[in-house]
């Protein structure tokens, strides 16, 4: 491989690695909350127009968001239980 190329593939490893570190799952864990906010939104302009099709959309929306933050921290505590010095 070429330095470009194994520089690329090191980047990206990196950033995999990222995903699955604290600071990573954290991080993750924060964008939900904040997509959490344009979730609330949607639902109370769904309400206010008497729209059942968007009022659903933004409810599996709201599902979405929770089970993804639940998995998230399924994997935090799961990091934090793998960890030597945490007993």
């Amino acid at each position: 491989m070429s330095e470009e190329t194994s520089g690329k593939a090191s980047r990206a490893s990196q950033l995999k690695g990222f995903k699955h570190s604290k600071p990573g799952l954290l991080f993750s864990i924060g964008t939900s909350a904040f997509g959490a906010f344009g979730v609330v939104k949607d639902i109370r302009k769904a309400r206010t127009e008497g729209d059942a099709l968007k009022l659903v959309n933004a409810s599996v929306a709201a599902l979405a968001i929770l089970t993804s933050t639940a998995l998230l921290v399924r994997e935090l505590r799961r990091l934090g239980s793998d960890d030597v010095l945490a007993g």
